[in-house]
């Protein structure tokens, strides 16, 4: 047996310093396993002031979500304010690093969740380097007796390039939070005085469904495309003041046709639903940037409702801007939904089955090309 012991002090030195070493780590003693290779056991001691309940979770599942994601390798046992963890030495070292940051995140006021720890567990793992405490403790927004925050990395990085860059591209699928997140920025922005309003603004293409047949005003007529916006906007803004920002212009919600001759001085823009625009509508809609303005841009590019196969102005723009200073594009994926789970599972679903009809869809089309040369003939 080889023995590897290592008290509170040497365990700062090789890295737990400052706001990290919260918790009293010690390992115990390493051993290795013929089968496995070398195992080890390290004790974590959680101090005082901080409730174990609010650690493991209600009826420990958040302790059961990290077995779960650790199998049958890991070894966990609770006593008290102790958790000894059992396992191959890569992992239980990572176990340690997870209860420090779902200690930090605590302390940063984030509520634990089993959907927090997996994503806490999986940056981790990944090799970008970040904390998860720093990720999921910036506050995009407080209001309403509630904060908005990035709940991944892809977000953090998306929220941070807003601040950064003047016009922003935020693409990715749905419940991934590109329109959200945007719409906390630009309120935000007009709290700290840095914007005098917000344009929101959407392209109004139906989605296989015709509506236009209904009885009503104009604006009657296009509200149904323009109610996940309001939506949002209600979730960060006080409803009763909605009405009065609205008829002082400070906040302006209209289809993307409104926008054309007009220069946007002084304002936060957000064009949402954007794979919907045609790139003559993308063309017109950026070139309304004016001085002191911030420009976000989001969509699915997977999700294209222009009718005829019209080319989309999103796929469009990607190779026309790629590499212009001061616009940025962001793009998200699947493991950035943060709706239920099945989201995720849907998105890779139709992504696989996608990228299996690639193949098939190709033939096709050389089967029909071929089919109309003969004729030709």
């Amino acid at each position: 047996m080889e023995a590897a012991h290592l008290d509170t002090r040497s365990r700062q030195k090789a890295g737990l310093r400052g706001r990290k070493a919260r918790l009293m780590v010690e390992s115990t003693h390493a051993t290795r396993d013929g089968r496995t290779g070398r195992r080890s056991q390290i004790k974590i001691v959680v101090p005082d002031d901080h409730s174990m309940v609010s650690l493991l979770g209600s009826r420990d599942e958040l302790l059961h979500a990290i077995e779960r994601a650790f199998g049958s390798d890991i070894d966990i046992h609770v006593r008290g304010n102790e958790i000894t963890v059992t396992g191959p030495d890569g992992e239980t070292e990572l176990v340690s690093r997870l209860f420090t940051e779902m200690v930090d995140l605590l302390k940063g006021g984030t509520q634990l969740t089993p959907d927090a720890v997996e994503r806490s567990l999986a940056m981790l793992r990944g090799e970008s380097g970040e904390s998860p405490a720093e990720v999921f403790t910036l506050d995009v927004l407080s209001s309403r007796g509630r904060t908005i925050r990035p709940k991944t990395l892809n977000q953090r990085r998306y929220v941070d390039s807003i601040d950064k860059h003047t016009i922003v591209f935020g693409i990715g699928p749905a419940g991934t939070g590109k329109t959200y997140l945007a719409m906390a920025k630009a309120v935000r922005a007009l709290q700290d005085k840095k914007v005098n309003r917000i344009i929101l603004t959407r392209p109004a293409v139906e989605a296989g469904e015709r509506l236009g047949f209904l009885p009503g005003t104009l604006y009657e007529k296009i509200d149904p495309y323009l109610r996940p916006l309001y939506d949002a906007l209600h979730d960060m803004v006080d409803p009763d003041s909605i009405p009065r920002l609205m008829a002082a212009g400070t906040i302006e919600v209209a289809p993307l046709a409104y926008m054309r001759g007009r220069t946007l001085n002084d304002s936060f823009i957000i064009l949402d639903e954007a794979q919907n625009t045609s790139p003559e509508q993308m063309k017109m809609f950026l070139t309304r940037l004016g001085f002191g303005s911030k420009v976000v841009v989001t969509g699915d590019v997977t999700q294209v409702d222009l009718p005829n196969g019209q080319l989309s102005g999103l796929r469009v723009v990607q190779d026309i801007l790629d590499g212009v200073e001061d616009i940025h594009f962001c793009r998200l994926n699947s493991h950035d939904v943060v709706r239920h789970r099945l989201v995720t599972d849907i998105v890779d679903a139709y992504n696989r089955y996608d990228e299996a009809r690639v193949p098939e869809i190709k033939q096709g089309a050389a089967g029909r090309g071929g089919g109309s040369r003969k004729r030709g003939r």
